[in-house]
């Protein structure tokens, strides 16, 4: 509706002659009768006026219909909140989830490894050294001879430097040349499967 179909209806549903409304804006009669009939507009400051006489607001008097640009903006407000849910509650189960799968695929992979890697075995070697008695002994996969734990003697390993293997016979060989080349000798046990544990 046309701003000047809009000013006669609120004057009338007021009660408001022209001269009467034309008193209370500060206009001329004529100027509400040009505004009615659509010749001319009221300014902003006239426009503001007429909201306050008629108890209506601007965006009212001008017919300006904000209602769709409300409604989108609450429908865009609506989405996005949906959107940064979606995203929380991704985050959430990604947290939760990530560390349950990263044990499960660890575990798996170990277990394949130790398939792979053969039986667990034991071996153990006793030196005698400056009439001293050492021991030590390993726990290593028999396919690869990776050492799964090893203990016994800490002098032994600490002047062999046999701890920086990871290769059972490979520590059992660098402990039983050092004790040979320094005078002492060495006897192993015959590998055997280790208890589990």
């Amino acid at each position: 509706m046309e701003i000047g179909k809009k000013i006669t209806n609120l004057r009338k549903k007021n009660g408001l002659s022209q001269e009467e409304l034309a008193e209370k804006v500060g206009v001329a009669r004529q100027t509400i009768s040009k505004w009615e009939l659509g010749e001319t507009s009221p300014d902003l400051k006239q426009s503001k006026e007429l909201s306050k006489i008629f108890n209506v607001s601007l965006d009212e008097l001008v017919d300006n219909d904000i209602k769709n640009v409300l409604v989108e903006k609450t429908s865009n407000t609506e989405k996005l909140a949906g959107l940064i849910l979606k995203l929380i509650k991704f985050m959430v189960v990604f947290i939760i989830v990530l560390p349950i799968v990263l044990i499960t695929l660890r575990i798996i992979f170990k277990n394949i490894h130790e398939h792979n890697a053969g039986r667990l075995m034991n071996i153990s070697i006793k030196c005698n050294l400056h009439n001293e008695t050492y021991g030590y002994e390993f726990n290593y996969y028999e396919t690869t001879g990776e050492i799964k734990e090893a203990g016994g003697d800490g002098y032994l390993v600490n002047i062999t430097g046999a701890n920086k293997y990871s290769d059972a016979y490979q520590s059992l060989d660098v402990i039983d040349a050092y004790v040979k080349n320094n005078g002492g000798t060495c006897t192993r046990t015959n590998p055997k499967q280790a208890e589990d544990k």
